[in-house]
């Protein structure tokens, strides 16, 4: 899952959520920066940038990464910040899309 060449596979609704111990593993692993929300239904993270500039340009990569893997975020963007949330709509909780996605994002700020 933290391989780059990992892609989104569709998710149509037909496959079940990952449970909220699949969900701790992943984070504790793969993903120490994110979070998951109470209910393990989805992760998000806080990205900090020195400037509106560098957010945007972060939010615009977002974008690219996003249309590529057919799997969108919610985004909240402000001056010097952007937050990310992943959740599987269709599963109404967490697929390894999110956690694949979530590396993906990871990268560009490594």
């Amino acid at each position: 899952m933290n391989d780059p060449n990992t892609h989104c596979q569709p998710c149509e609704g037909n496959s079940s959520p990952l449970d909220a111990a699949t969900v701790r593993q992943y984070l504790q692993q793969r993903l120490h920066d994110w979070e998951s929300n109470d209910a393990y239904t989805g992760i998000s993270r806080t990205f900090r940038f020195k400037n509106y500039h560098q957010t945007i340009a972060f939010v615009n990569a977002i974008a690219w990464i996003a249309h590529r893997e057919d799997h969108h975020p919610e985004l909240s963007v402000g001056y010097n910040y952007c937050t990310v949330h992943f959740s599987t709509h269709a599963i109404k909780g967490l697929s390894d899309n999110d956690f694949i996605c979530a590396a993906k994002l990871n990268t560009l700020i490594e």
